[in-house]
C-alpha cells in the first residue's frame, strides 16, 4: 500500500459524528483526505463512484439502509472498509468473525490510528470474501450448527477457514493456534478468547484457559481430577476442573 495519501470517505447519518472522525484523522491520521461525506446512504453508491476512494468509514447502523446492506450494493469493491458502530454486539460479532476491522464510536484516537495502519500495511484487499462471510455471519442465527467459514488473520494475510475443519485451538500469548483436520497448524493475531468469542454460537467449549475445543471432535474423555480429552487426530487437551461439570453436560446429551 502506498505510503502516500489515502482517499476515504465517510457514510454516517449522523453529522456530528462524521466532524468528529474528520477531526480525529486530521491529529491522528494526516495521510488520511477526506473527499467526502455521506450523511444519506441511499446516496453513497454515486459519491463512490465518483470520488473512487481507497478506504471507507462505514457506519453499520443508518436508516433506511444499514452498513452492510449498503457495502453489498457497492460491488465490485476497489476500496478497503473501516466500521464504525455504537456497541451492536450482534454487529460486532459478525465483523469480528470476518476480520474486518471496526471503531467503537465515540472513536478512540489510537484504536483510529492502528486500524489505517492495518489498513495501509495490508499487503492485498480481500474485502470481496470477506464481505461474503460477514453478510453470511450477520443473517445467520443463534441457531447456527456447525457450518460456515470464518476470516483468520495470519502473518502472511488472511486465511479462509471451514469452522467444522477445526479440532482444537491452543493459547500461545496473544496468539493462538488452531489444529486443523488436514494436519496443518495455523497461527494467527488473535487471543484464544477472541476465537471463544467468534465461535460462541458453534459447538466449541472453552475446556481449560489454554484450549478451546471442537465438540464434535472429541473422541474420549478420560477421567481425572479435571481430566483430559482426545480429540479426532489422537491429541490430548487438558481439561480444568472448573470446566469438567460443563464439559460433560455439554458431551452426555450427545451420547
Amino acid at each position: 500500500m502506498n505510503e502516500q495519501q489515502i482517499h476515504a470517505i465517510i457514510i454516517d447519518d449522523e453529522p456530528y459524528a462524521c466532524q468528529a472522525l474528520v477531526t480525529l484523522l486530521g491529529r491522528q491520521c494526516p495521510q488520511v483526505v477526506v473527499s467526502a461525506i455521506c450523511n444519506d446512504p441511499r446516496e453513497a453508491k454515486q459519491l463512490v463512484a465518483i470520488h473512487q476512494p481507497q478506504l471507507i468509514f462505514l457506519d453499520v447502523e443508518m436508516p433506511h439502509m444499514n452498513g452492510f446492506a449498503l457495502l453489498e450494493s457497492l460491488r465490485p469493491f476497489s476500496f478497503e472498509v473501516i466500521f464504525t458502530t455504537s456497541y451492536d454486539q450482534y454487529a460486532i460479532q459478525a465483523i469480528r468473525f470476518s476480520a474486518l476491522d471496526y471503531l467503537l464510536k465515540p472513536v478512540d484516537g489510537n484504536e483510529l490510528k492502528d486500524a489505517v495502519n492495518k489498513f495501509t500495511e495490508r499487503a492485498e484487499p480481500s474485502l470481496p470474501q470477506q464481505l461474503d462471510i460477514l453478510l453470511s455471519r450477520f443473517q445467520q442465527t443463534a441457531n447456527v450448527s456447525g457450518a460456515g467459514r470464518i476470516a483468520l488473520p495470519t502473518m502472511e494475510g488472511l486465511q479462509i477457514v471451514a469452522v467444522n475443519d477445526i479440532i482444537y485451538c491452543n493459547s500461545s500469548s496473544n496468539y493462538t493456534i488452531l489444529i486443523l483436520k488436514s494436519k496443518q497448524t495455523l497461527t494467527i493475531s488473535r487471543t484464544l478468547k477472541e476465537v471463544e468469542e467468534m465461535l460462541e454460537h458453534f459447538h466449541f467449549l472453552r475446556v481449560h484457559h489454554s484450549f478451546l475445543v471442537n465438540l464434535n471432535e472429541v473422541k474420549t474423555y478420560v477421567r481425572g481430577e479435571g481430566g483430559s480429552l482426545v480429540m479426532s487426530d489422537g491429541s490430548s487437551v487438558d481439561v480444568s476442573r472448573s470446566k469438567k461439570e460443563i464439559l460433560l453436560k455439554a458431551l452426555i446429551p450427545r451420547k
